[in-house]
């Protein structure tokens, strides 16, 4: 499944009323890491079927990222249930998103 690109308007529908585990990365496209994180970000949609993959780009939706406390990104944040049951930041290999984002199935 593509990466979602999450926005105030969308996040409410997708992440929180989900029916399976949603990942969210909070990037920017002026961000470093951010940009090594994104094409694992895309790789790891393209392999997981059970849980929901998204983006918010920290710039165009900066409240979300204030509702979220968001200090630094990439912050990657899973949701179940619409509650925030895991955060982390920083980069890592997609092996090690996919196990942490499994915990959560």
């Amino acid at each position: 499944m593509p990466v979602l690109h999450l926005t105030q308007e969308t996040f409410d529908s997708s992440v929180l009323q989900a029916g399976k585990p949603v990942l969210v990365d909070f990037w920017a496209p002026w961000c470093g890491p951010c940009q090594m994180m994104s094409p694992v970000v895309d790789a790891l949609a393209e392999d997981v079927t059970d849980a929901v993959i998204g983006k918010i780009n920290v710039d165009e939706e900066p409240g979300l990222a204030q509702q979220f406390n968001v200090l630094s990104i990439p912050t990657f944040m899973i949701f179940k249930g619409g509650q925030v049951v895991d955060q982390f930041s920083g980069a890592m290999s997609k092996e090690a998103l996919k196990e942490r984002l499994q915990k959560h199935f």
